[in-house]
């Protein structure tokens, strides 16, 4: 899988369930993976923007921002938007997978780009202040 395999818009479907809270969620709506000049020459902006429902809640909007860039020898890494390191993924794997510590807490991913185009990402994040799972599917967007 190349960086550039990811251009364009993609929908979104994220199912959460927020053990710690005892409810779950649902997150709809688009990310988009494009050039930026704060992405660099080697790589892209990733911009998701929707609207999260979470049980006992109101529908809000919601968006969040990253950096993915080529980590070379089949890598891409993916930067908070701020530059900082989040994890880095073996691209050239069908389900690769990373973990991020953010002390006290521990982020762990796996992709699944077996379906290609559709995509998923499967998030579960644990320590003494949080403890959720997410599992958010990608389709290209009509």
């Amino acid at each position: 899988m190349e960086l550039r395999s990811f251009v364009g818009r993609w929908r979104i479907e994220r199912e959460i369930e927020d053990v710690r809270a005892g409810r779950a969620g649902r997150f709809t709506g688009e990310a988009v993976f494009e050039g930026a000049p704060d992405a660099g020459a080697d790589g892209l902006l990733y911009v998701e923007t929707g609207t999260l429902m979470l049980e006992g809640a109101a529908p809000m909007a919601a968006s969040r921002r990253y950096l993915w860039k080529d980590g070379g020898a089949g890598t891409i890494d993916v930067f908070f938007e701020d530059g900082g390191f989040f994890h880095r993924i073996d691209a050239e794997e069908p389900t690769p997978g990373a973990v991020h510590a953010c002390d006290p807490d521990l982020y762990r991913v796996r992709y699944d780009f077996r379906g290609w185009p559709r995509w998923l990402a499967e998030w579960r994040v644990s320590g003494p202040r949080k403890d959720y799972a997410m599992v958010s599917r990608y389709a290209p967007a009509p």
